[in-house]
């Protein structure tokens, strides 16, 4: 179900940007704004974007708001225009029980998403089974791509056993591992490495706070008796929808090291560099309470949205937030991608 290319891509590992939701004042979808950040990221040398996600805000599923489908289908109409390769990851967030996760999934795949991110938050009801049924039935529809979101955000805590079995289910085809956790992300890797499909399943960070790490990290799992080897081939991050243009350099340079016996220092202590600024946008300090209107306080102040509001007037930054993002902003100018927003704006927004 999978179209060749993209498989390829995928398991090769692609930099896959969560995708923001621009809105207006008066909080309604600000199509202009919405086209012009899609443009944004792939003009910025993105390998496929995740739209209708946690950075997209859940909320957009709600009766009062009911975006998911307009939003989903602007970007595949940019997408499309774009011409972007066949390789191109096009992937499509799906949340709730099995009946609206089943929904969102035929609408993503007849609109031409080639995988679901289906998350596990809000479900906290529900058994393991249940979740991994859930699943089954997502699988039969679109191929899947796992997530593991941290429960600061609305995800919970799963067993080793849950990952084992979910590694099994047929058109499950990545995980991305985001319970900002090395303990629970160590128990996705095992899981993955003693499936009789680990080959058929690409590893991909969502751990915002560990970015370079997870790139640069080979693992070496002992699998009864004998070692399986399994890298974090790639990224999905709401962390890369901003400084795009050069968060994809930075990509690409990891990427040419990933293989490498010995890894330059100087790719620690960009790590910890990448990890402060994300403390800012996500307000790490607060649990991530103005995580999303952090991150859209970055775009507007390059002018790619018109503010940072959110559709519930609670998400804002968090106390001493504002101070935080500019700490960060003045102390690594080789992060940001100013210049190049400055550039191309006017035609993102023509």
């Amino acid at each position: 179900m999978l179209k060749s290319p993209v498989k390829n891509y995928l398991h090769e590992g692609a930099f896959i940007p969560a995708h923001p939701l621009a809105l207006t004042e008066e909080r309604k979808l600000d199509e202009r704004s919405q086209r012009a950040l899609t443009r944004y990221y792939i003009d910025a040398g993105v390998g496929g974007l995740a739209v209708g996600v946690h950075t997209t805000q859940f909320e957009i599923r709600d009766p009062a708001f009911n975006l998911f489908e307009k939003v989903l289908a602007l970007a595949i109409e940019e997408i499309e225009k774009a011409q972007v390769p066949d390789s191109f990851i096009k992937i499509a967030g799906i949340c709730g029980p099995a009946e609206q996760a089943v929904k969102e999934a035929e609408f993503a795949k007849k609109i031409g998403y080639d995988l679901g991110l289906l998350s596990m938050g809000g479900l906290q009801s529900l058994t393991e089974e249940e979740l991994l049924y859930r699943t089954e039935k997502v699988a039969e529809i679109i191929p899947v791509f796992g997530f593991y979101l941290q429960p600061a955000v609305g995800g919970r805590v799963f067993s080793y056993d849950f990952w084992r079995k979910f590694a099994d289910i047929p058109n499950v085809h990545a995980i991305k591992i985001a319970p900002f956790n090395r303990y629970l992300s160590l128990d996705v890797v095992r899981a993955v490495c003693n499936s009789q499909r680990n080959e058929d399943i690409a590893l991909y960070t969502g751990n915002d706070d560990n970015i370079v790490n997870d790139l640069l990290t080979t693992y070496n799992i002992n699998v009864d008796g004998k070692k399986v080897e399994k890298k974090i081939v790639g990224g999905l991050l709401g962390h890369w929808s901003v400084w795009t243009k050069k968060a994809v350099e930075v990509f690409n340079e990891i990427k040419k090291v990933q293989h490498y016996d010995h890894i330059p220092s100087t790719y620690l202590t960009l790590a910890q560099e990448i990890t402060d600024a994300n403390a800012a946008f996500f307000d790490a300090k607060n649990q991530f309470k103005g995580s999303i209107a952090g991150i859209n306080e970055v775009l507007a102040r390059q002018g790619l949205l018109q503010g940072r509001w959110c559709l519930l007037e609670k998400e804002e930054l968090g106390p001493n937030q504002m101070e935080e993002i500019n700490r960060v902003y003045a102390a690594y100018p080789h992060l940001h991608d100013d210049e190049f927003v400055e550039t191309n704006l006017s035609k993102w927004f023509s």
